[in-house]
């Protein structure tokens, strides 16, 4: 069903504003095939004020999702923000009377998320040496944060990963050596278990928003957050696909290791050993390279036209240069 999101916004702007609130401007952002991002505005007697709507427009089906549901993203972020994350406002979680379908409402954030600008830009000179022990402080904070009960949350460890990305690489039928070995590898290399904690599952450069004079003001997507390893949120933000060319800083491109662990720690985080977190580091790369794969076969095969499918499925090649490194390396 088609929704007119500006004509349900004018409504909305109603009831969050009362009585002679009206809707000042509204602004589609992004969106791919199932999500919506919408700037809008609304001024009341109170004043103007400048929100965000999230929105799926496309059947959401819990069970099959890796995703989770809206519902629950906003109750993420507001039990973190209670804990002192950085996390937008969220304002209000839409109701069938609001005629948006599955949404919510935050409060506007302004700050930089381009990856390749936080690397290189001179404008955050000031502040990229502390980025990485803050975002080391905002993982303890989000990783102490009990789930809001009744959220349905899939529980995440690495042989499970592992498995996933095995089956999806062993349907698409591509034998890719470095992958291949990268796969046994990992499967020798598996860490303890430990206690499982919130996780935000998508924790990276690109997903954080940054300001030049105070550094990180929000954390952003959290729709594949999950229960798991802490140290899985480590490393995929140590992954190199997410350095935006800056191989040589460990951390988003932007810090080290040692700094991600200290600023952990110093936040109240269990002590994180070095060789967990590039365990995940280096299943983030592997997990990255399969994706990219299967984008290039979904392309080759005809089942996608989108030139962005080959584009992005190019990118394996990257991934594989950054599994031979890590190979070497050892953990």
């Amino acid at each position: 069903m088609t929704v007119d999101v500006p004509s349900a916004l004018e409504k909305l702007a109603v009831r969050l504003g009362g009585g002679g609130a009206v809707l000042a401007s509204a602004e589609r952002l992004s969106g791919g095939a199932s999500m919506e991002t919408w700037a809008f505005a609304l001024v009341s007697p109170a004043g103007r004020e400048d929100l965000i709507l999230r929105r799926r427009s496309a059947p959401f089906d819990p069970e099959n999702a890796r995703s989770i549901s809206l519902a629950t993203e906003a109750a993420l972020i507001r039990a973190t923000g209670e804990r002192g994350a950085p996390v937008p406002a969220v304002r209000h979680i839409c109701e069938a009377a609001d005629g948006l379908g599955e949404a919510y409402v935050m409060g506007r954030v302004e700050g930089e998320t381009l990856g390749r600008k936080i690397v290189s830009d001179p404008r955050f000179d000031a502040v990229r040496e502390g980025l990485a022990r803050r975002c080391g402080e905002v993982l303890a904070q989000i990783h102490a944060t009990p789930p809001p009960p009744g959220l349905a949350l899939k529980t995440v460890d690495g042989v499970g990963e592992l498995d996933r990305y095995e089956e999806v690489y062993r349907a698409v039928g591509a034998g890719r050596p470095i992958l291949e070995l990268a796969f046994q590898y990992l499967r020798r290399h598996i860490p303890n278990p430990v206690e499982p904690v919130l996780l935000h599952g998508d924790f990276r450069n690109g997903n954080l928003m940054f300001d030049p004079q105070t550094g990180l003001v929000a954390v952003l997507d959290w729709e594949l957050s999950h229960i798991g390893d802490p140290a899985e949120d480590m490393g995929w933000i140590c992954t190199n696909s997410w350095r935006f060319g800056r191989p040589d800083r460990p951390v988003g491109g932007f810090g080290e290791y040692a700094d991600l662990l200290a600023g952990y720690a110093a936040a109240g985080g269990r002590p994180v050993e070095l060789s967990r977190v590039r365990f995940w580091q280096m299943l983030g790369s592997l997990r990255w390279g399969v994706m990219c794969l299967t984008m290039y076969m979904s392309w080759a095969n005809g089942t996608e036209r989108s030139v962005e499918r080959p584009m992005i499925g190019r990118r394996v090649s990257e991934t594989e240069a950054d599994l031979v490194i890590l190979l070497e390396q050892g953990l």
